[in-house]
């Protein structure tokens, strides 16, 4: 038996998220079937969280165990020979029997896109959201400043991100070690939050307040009021999926 870690990167656009469904492609779903018709066996394949319809991964790590006897490189090349041009698997690896890419985890890191040009390049419609108009950069990066550190995220929290009736463990606080917003471009900038782990659209969320106030639509003060209230509704929409890439996924 092996324990095989992988490393996936795949556009999300034409896809229903990570997790596999009955009736619908996921990118989970594609690479079991690709690896269980290659290792002629079923294949279960173990991911270190879930992406949402349309949300990309420049990093993805999952793994599964095996009794085949193939040679990984075979095993990668055959794969991505099958795999849709979507979906390729950038390494895999042998680890440890008790190595699980969800539960091992340390940090992950997440970008979101932002295109603030007056015409959007249709090239870059599928991976960046638009939003022409000038935003206060000053006034964000005050709001990733104060989001930095040990917090109560469930002001940024979806529904179903959680059993709420689990009274035990952290709950709703997670560990931000990064949060920053950087121009990447002309009229191109990226967000960028790096936790010890992400609440259910918890990026999303943060992201689609934090640019209402570069918008001058939510003062500072509010960003503040909405972190401290613990309730959902009083943050703004969720940002849309396109914009949201996962980036690296850390382990000890």
């Amino acid at each position: 038996m092996r324990n095989l870690k992988l490393t996936i990167a795949f556009d999300g656009t034409d896809y229903s998220g990570w997790q596999r469904q009955l009736n619908a492609p996921t990118i989970q779903g594609e690479l079991e079937k690709v690896l269980g018709t290659i290792t002629n066996s079923p294949v279960i394949l173990h991911g270190a969280g879930r992406t949402d319809a349309g949300v990309h991964a420049l990093a993805m790590v999952a793994n599964f165990v095996t009794e085949s006897s193939i040679d990984r490189e075979k095993l990668l090349t055959g794969a991505n020979c099958l795999l849709p041009p979507a979906i390729r698997i950038l390494e895999i690896k042998t680890v440890a029997p008790d190595f699980h890419s969800r539960f091992s985890t340390s940090r992950k890191s997440y970008i979101y896109a932002i295109d603030t040009s007056p015409v959007q390049s249709p090239i870059t419609r599928l991976y960046a959201v638009h939003i022409p108009q000038t935003l206060n950069l000053h006034k964000m990066r005050e709001c990733l400043t104060m989001i930095t550190g040990s917090h109560d995220f469930a002001s940024f929290e979806a529904s179903g991100s959680r059993d709420k009736s689990i009274l035990s463990g952290r709950g709703s606080v997670r560990t931000l070690y990064q949060a920053t917003l950087t121009e990447t471009g002309n009229n191109s900038f990226e967000f960028e939050l790096c936790g010890d782990g992400f609440l259910r659209h918890m990026v999303r969320n943060i992201v689609g307040t934090v640019l209402e106030v570069g918008k001058g639509r939510k003062s500072i003060e509010e960003f503040l009021k909405i972190l401290g209230a613990r309730d959902r509704s009083k943050a703004s929409a969720t940002a849309p999926a396109h914009g949201l890439f996962l980036k690296v996924i850390q382990y000890e």
